[in-house]
């Protein structure tokens, strides 16, 4: 969310470590952080099999091209674990902090969350994500009591922050509106790919949590990278990698641990999502909830927010 060198699927871009999502960066930035994973061991993919034959059956497996390309809206909701050692009170300070606050301040703060009583050290933030062809997205989280909102029509995007008591709609920032532009439409990165101007190249076979995975690296058309592991048994993107994120001044790299792949009007898609950020002890899961294929959504739901103001209690005197 995004910065997310784009994981493409439509849940990835909620994903705070995709983090792409600006939204997620300013809430959850030094909040839901990982462990430091070690870098897995690459080696030569078995004879006998070509890309083009890994990308047939990941495609098969997450539903097969054309009930991907039925797919006209999508609407996501669940909730987000904070993570542990997190706590409301905290992740309001790490929201005030926004995308500057560091791993290392964010590790501190949970130590001393960490002796609280009454276990105030877990929370969860629900979220709604509606995404509409082509390339519109609504993304709603209710946070300390207030709901963010971000939106893009298919060429511009706005945020609403109230968690950081900014009341006026901001529009997307040049890099934010330049990552929402790469992103894919409705479906996962490597369906259709080649339409979409992007190529594909196997870069050897690692370990993803015990199992055989293949090592594919995505190029986008506009040049971006990302990785992507095939499990090579069930042939699904167990692990795609993030965009890096900027942690104590330096670039942490991503991981998003995708499992619990269910079937939703004949497409397959992940109902967990864990994600990994270099150097950090932490990591934070996504719950999906429930999944809606072809909802009925307007256009309206994608415009420029509209943001409501109460009468001042002197307006309101004037009245006779």
């Amino acid at each position: 969310m995004s910065q997310f060198s784009h994981p493409n699927t439509p849940y990835q871009a909620i994903l705070p470590m995709r983090s792409k999502t600006p939204l997620f960066m300013s809430i959850l930035a030094g909040a839901c952080l990982a462990p430091a994973l070690a870098a897995a061991d690459t080696t030569a993919p078995p004879a006998g099999i070509s890309i083009a034959q890994i990308i047939d059956k990941y495609v098969a497996a997450r539903g097969g091209l054309k009930a991907w390309h039925a797919v006209q809206t999508l609407s996501v909701s669940g909730k987000l674990d904070a993570g542990p050692g997190d706590s409301q009170e905290r992740s309001i300070t790490m929201a005030r902090q926004g995308a500057g606050a560091s791993a290392k301040r964010a590790q501190r703060a949970a130590a001393v969350d960490a002796a609280k009583p009454n276990g105030t050290r877990q929370m969860q933030l629900p979220f709604r994500l509606e995404m509409k062809r082509p390339r519109m997205s609504r993304l709603e989280i209710d946070f300390a009591g207030k709901t963010a909102v971000q939106v893009y029509d298919g060429q511009k995007g706005w945020k609403l922050r109230p968690y950081l008591n900014r009341d006026d709609v901001e529009p997307f920032t040049a890099e934010e509106a330049k990552s929402e532009e790469a992103k894919a439409d409705l479906e996962p990165p490597l369906v259709d790919y080649a339409t979409k101007g992007s190529q594909v190249a196997l870069e050897g076979m690692e370990q993803v949590e015990g199992h055989d995975a293949y090592k594919l690296k995505l190029t986008l058309k506009n040049g971006d990278l990302q990785h992507i592991w095939i499990d090579a048994h069930s042939f699904l993107d167990v692990k795609v990698e993030g965009l890096s994120r900027r942690m104590d001044g330096k670039m942490r790299t991503v991981w998003i641990s995708q499992r619990d792949f269910r079937s939703v009007r004949g497409v397959i898609v992940p109902y967990l999502y864990e994600t990994a950020n270099e150097g950090s002890p932490q990591t934070h899961k996504m719950v999906i909830e429930a999944v809606t294929v072809n909802p009925a959504l307007d256009d309206a739901r994608f415009a420029k927010p509209q943001v409501l103001v109460a009468a001042t209690p002197l307006a309101s005197a004037k009245k006779p």
